[in-house]
């Protein structure tokens, strides 16, 4: 695999995880994603969220749904640092 696509994909990974943590953090301050900041988070994050929780069985007012996708990019990014 050639460099660049090595820390190309690190960059996505970690961009998209910065991403997800901030929604995760303005959802619980604004849960109806008002602002220019919420609506960007959470439209940037939702195409990852939803596949997954169409997956998980439902919990009530917890949505699991991000901890599972942070999960997931960890796991990418130590597959791509240790190929």
């Amino acid at each position: 695999m050639s460099e660049f696509i090595v820390v190309f994909i690190q960059l996505f990974v970690t961009v998209l995880w910065l991403v997800v943590v901030g929604r995760v953090l303005i959802g619980w301050v604004n849960p109806t994603y008002q602002g220019t900041v919420a609506r960007f988070l959470f439209e940037t994050t939702e195409p990852f969220l939803a596949p997954i929780r169409r997956f998980l069985p439902s919990s009530g007012m917890v949505d699991w749904s991000p901890l599972v996708l942070l999960v997931v990019l960890g796991f990418l990014v130590q597959l791509v640092l240790f190929r």
